[in-house]
């Protein structure tokens, strides 16, 4: 029997054990262990609430999870109830799949000041992640700032810019519901050092920010290209520049704006004990499309400022780190002798849910290909032999399902779920 150990239970956990049992079939065991008592990392604390359709990827993890050789171990945290070496001498593979779930630092004066918030911890919030329930972003002056030009600063400002009734459907947390509903922010600002034909989000959901029911999103005509030089563009890309030079073109007065900042880097944020302002560079692309600081100077009044920059993996001790890209040091996926990355613990915060699909296989098929015959590691009996031994309480996928239900059970009219946003909440659900 071969016994593999999965740190994490995102996307990229899940297409592992996938992968695995494709790989070796009947003759494996696959534990996937994460620190929360609830599953699927990223589709529950990362896709939008609004992107319900998103979430449905669930139930294909969910098949993975009720097969016999598939385990969830949930409420285990690795290098606080167990080591990663502990874990390799009971496992004959342990693959991380600890996702990117850090902000990357926003490395300017004032990026500190008390109002500057990461996305990682934004998008937390809104999602109802345990950690960042308690975050109570400022939401009482009528400018925020949100800095990228990627999918998640998209997110962020539809979030910040619908109504209350446009979450009818959706899994918002009540507490960022509440905050959202009484909300005096009338002015989003999307900055990006570079223009329209560099930008990272996808015409969906550039779309909809068109059908929003109190902002309307604006591009200054001025930062387009030639319309000409679209051809030059993939076809995804040219969809999403085709969105923004309707916006140019055809303005529409709502009470909420969103503006869309080209050429424009953020060189500090200032304020007296709070952010009150964030001061912007104008910036121009070289021949290698570089920007580069004109010199011009302006600011952007605001109360909020969201870095939507990228994220980072958190090493964990004793696991090899390549500090300049937030990720576990890998070849191909492989960082030691039956020990794997995976997803973007493994390659970066980069690529799509689906994009891991490939990935896990690829790291299946490493393991079958590096694994020793014959080991006869203890796998999961030796796992909950010592997890016992410490008072370490797990939580199955058979626990997860009731916390779910009663999620459901206690949901707004037309929402999937109201969420528990601590974990004491998700225990007392299991009435133990």
């Amino acid at each position: 029997m071969r016994h593999i150990a999965v740190i994490g239970s995102g996307p990229a956990g899940y297409y592992t054990a996938e992968a695995c049992q494709k790989a070796f079939g009947d003759d494996v065991r696959v534990d996937i262990i994460d620190r929360l008592p609830v599953p699927y990392g990223l589709i529950r604390f990362g896709v939008a609430p609004d992107h319900q359709s998103i979430k449905n990827v669930a139930k294909r993890y969910e098949m993975v999870a009720l097969s016999e050789n598939v385990r969830f171990v949930g409420n285990v945290a690795v290098g606080k109830d167990i080591s990663v070496a502990e874990l390799q001498s009971l496992y004959d593979a342990v693959v991380l799949a600890t996702g990117a779930p850090r902000d990357r630092a926003l490395d300017i004066p004032g990026g500190d000041l008390p109002g500057v918030i990461g996305s990682a911890a934004f998008v937390g919030w809104y999602n109802g992640h345990p950690e960042f329930a308690d975050l109570a972003p400022p939401l009482d002056a009528s400018g925020a700032v949100i800095i990228g030009n990627g999918n998640v600063a998209l997110d962020v400002a539809r979030i910040l810019a619908k109504t209350p009734t446009e979450f009818a459907e959706s899994d918002i947390a009540d507490h960022a519901l509440e905050a959202i509903s009484r909300s005096a922010i009338r002015h989003i600002s999307v900055l990006g050092r570079r223009g329209p034909h560099q930008i990272a989000m996808t015409p969906k959901e550039l779309g909809e920010l068109a059908h929003l029911e109190r902002a309307a999103p604006r591009v200054d005509p001025a930062d387009l290209p030639s319309e000409g030089d679209d051809a030059m563009l993939e076809p995804g890309m040219r969809k999403s520049v085709t969105h923004l030079r309707a916006f140019a073109a055809n303005p529409v007065a709502k009470p909420v704006t969103i503006d869309f900042d080209f050429f424009a880097m953020p060189i500090a944020i200032e304020g007296d004990g709070k952010v009150e302002r964030v001061i912007v560079e104008r910036t121009v692309l070289d021949a290698e499309l570089r920007s580069h600081g004109t010199g011009e100077i302006y600011e952007i009044p605001c109360g909020l400022v969201i870095s939507c920059i990228g994220y980072t993996t958190p090493p964990i001790v004793g696991v090899p780190y390549e500090h300049g890209r937030g990720r576990f040091a890998n070849v191909e996926g492989r960082i030691l002798p039956g020990l794997y990355a995976v997803g973007w613990a493994r390659r970066g915060p980069t690529g799509t849910i689906g994009t891991n699909r490939p990935d896990g296989y690829m790291i299946a098929d490493a393991i079958a290909a590096d694994m020793v015959p014959n080991l006869r590691k203890a796998g999961r009996a030796g796992l909950d032999s010592l997890l016992a031994e410490r008072g370490v309480e797990i939580v199955t996928f058979r626990d997860w399902q009731k916390i779910e239900a009663a999620e459901v059970a206690r949901a707004n009219d037309g929402s999937p779920r109201k969420k528990f946003t601590n974990i004491e909440e998700m225990i007392a659900a299991l009435g133990k």
